[in-house]
Formats: structure tokens, C-alpha cells, sequence
């Protein structure tokens, strides 16, 4: 959990120029971890439904690297090495995390859901308008195959 702003906690309002006085400036997400049931399946979604391109594998740990624009998504094997040490996995009593933000372009609701029914894949609901890093801009929502929640983010809406 996020502490809440004090008086010692900059925020983008508060300082000079919205810059945080710090000796490093967060760039981007550099890369998320999921621990999944199974690789490959989970390689294949990503490959074949998000178009993302396996980088790496590091099969003595259970890992795969793939490329998420400049990001990466590393996807760890639960029965792997690497995998083992989070012990259980994702499943109806918790999860790996609230969800992934994947900002996609052009985001064209009707073309992204017909695409994702070709691979067997519903949204959780209609676009609909959120936050992130861009401003207030459309988003569907879908799960991989390990129940991991998927945002596909369009840009800001100006």
C-alpha cells in the first residue's frame, strides 16, 4: 500500500515544475513479473494474442523474458525454481497482482474485441474511460489464461 501524501511527500503539484527532488527520476515500468501455471500456454497468449515476442528464455529458472514495447513481461513457471519460491500460485483465494496495463495503439474497441474472440478471449465488460500514464483515455479489460487481469489502455483523450 501506497502511504498517504504528508508534508514531506512530494507530489507533482507541490514541487517546481512537477519534478520530484530526487537523485533519480522514475522513466518507466522496466518490466512485471507473473508467476503462471504454464509457460508455454501463457507464451502463447501473450505471443498470439498481444503480439508480444519472446527476448529470452532462462529455462533453468522457469523464466521466459517478452518484449512489451520497452518494457518487459517476465513470465516465471510456479513449478520452476524461480516459481517454487512464491509458493501457491494465483488462483480464487488471491492473485499475482491487481492487473497489467498494456498501452496498445490504435484502440479501436470493435476491431480489439473481434480480434479477441477469434482467440477465445471475452472482455470483462465494455471500453470504458479510465486514468494512466497518458491522462483519461479507453480501456478493455480481459484475462490471460492464469485468471491475470489485462488492461489494454488507448491513448489519453485530449
Amino acid at each position: 500500500m501506497v502511504p498517504a501524501p504528508d508534508s514531506e511527500t512530494p507530489t507533482a503539484t507541490s514541487l517546481p515544475h512537477g519534478r520530484p527532488m530526487h537523485p533519480f527520476s522514475v522513466q518507466r515500468i522496466d518490466h512485471l513479473v507473473l508467476r503462471v501455471a504454464d509457460l508455454e500456454r501463457a507464451i502463447a497468449f501473450y505471443g498470439r494474442v498481444l503480439g508480444m515476442v519472446v527476448v529470452r528464455r532462462r529455462d533453468d529458472l522457469g523464466l521466459v523474458h517478452v518484449a512489451a514495447g520497452s518494457s518487459m513481461l517476465d513470465l516465471v513457471a510456479l513449478d520452476g525454481p524461480l516459481g517454487r519460491k512464491g509458493g501457491a500460485g494465483p488462483g480464487t483465494e488471491g492473485r499475482n497482482l491487481d492487473h497489467l496495463c498494456l498501452r496498445v495503439d490504435p484502440f479501436d474497441e470493435a476491431a480489439l474485441v473481434d480480434f479477441l474472440a477469434r482467440h477465445q478471449v471475452s472482455p470483462l465488460a465494455p471500453a470504458s474511460r479510465n486514468f494512466g500514464a497518458e491522462g483519461e483515455g479507453p480501456s478493455l479489460y480481459i484475462r490471460d489464461p492464469d485468471g491475470n487481469t489485462v488492461e489494454l489502455k488507448g491513448p489519453a483523450i485530449r
